[in-house]
């Protein structure tokens, strides 16, 4: 069986930069486990599968350790693709996935998605915390992943956290480190050692924690965001309540053929 794939940057119009998200457009789902050995074999942060089903998209997302519940940059390549070599004429893509119903409009270079809005809750600031980043933490919250409100951009954009260190924290997935920004409204960092990304370049579901934690801090609701990690990333977010619209670029890096 041969299937066709893409390889798209996503939050960046630029290769090489922003988040790198393998994407396949299938005729039927494929096993777990042969989707779950196709993102091992592309070991990026995560491929993303998905399937026509009406006028909607049935959409999920591996990483090389697991399926994961939501992720943003993988969806933006996804319907960057699906926009630009599958013949999409609407202006909106609906995705049914484990986070419910996502939407993707495109708007000329630009694919703004509405995701949940997922505000993270405050608990204790524990030692092994501030042992695994490095640094002093001023707010500690936690949702699916870690979060963690840092003193300042330069505090963020020079952490060298212990990545083993992080594996063996009991709560949350990933860990998400965030400061006021200078430039942009806030910046952010995010790690995912336990699913083998210690860093994943711009993460776009870390956002739908973000975008409501700013929104509440500044009393604003639309924000120019960045993304610290080497590769970085920049997305247009808004918080609308209950749903967040974050947006960003995207380019394509390499298109082949897989052979299963």
């Amino acid at each position: 069986m041969n299937l066709s794939y893409y390889v798209v940057d996503a939050f960046t119009n630029e290769v090489f930069k922003g988040n790198p998200a393998a994407v396949y457009v299938l005729d039927k789902w494929l096993s777990d486990e042969t989707m779950q050995k196709i993102a091992i074999e592309n070991n990026l942060s995560e491929t993303a599968f998905t399937v026509k089903k009406g006028k909607s998209y049935e959409l999920r997302w591996f990483t090389p350790d697991r399926e994961i519940d939501l992720c943003g940059h993988a969806t933006l390549a996804t319907a960057f693709v699906l926009f630009n070599f599958y013949g999409i004429t609407e202006d909106t893509i609906s995705f049914s996935t484990q986070s419910g119903e996502l939407f993707v409009t495109k708007k000329e270079e630009r694919y703004a998605m509405d995701f949940p809005s997922i505000l993270p809750q405050p608990i204790a600031i524990l030692p092994e915390y501030e042992q695994a980043i490095g640094v002093k933490i001023l707010e500690a919250y936690l949702a699916r992943d870690l979060f963690f409100v840092l003193e300042d951009e330069e505090t963020v954009a020079n952490l060298t956290p212990d990545y083993t260190a992080m594996t063996q924290l009991q709560a949350g997935v990933g860990v998400i480190v965030t400061a006021e920004g200078k430039n942009e409204d806030f910046v952010s960092r995010t790690f995912f050692p336990k699913l083998t990304i210690n860093e994943d370049p711009v993460c776009g579901s870390a956002h739908a924690n973000l975008i409501p934690y700013w929104a509440k801090k500044l009393g604003k609701d639309q924000f120019i965001a960045q993304q610290l990690s080497p590769r970085g990333g920049y997305l247009t977010c808004q918080w609308l309540g209950d749903r967040v619209m974050i947006s960003g670029e995207a380019t394509l890096f390499a298109r082949g053929e897989a052979y299963i």
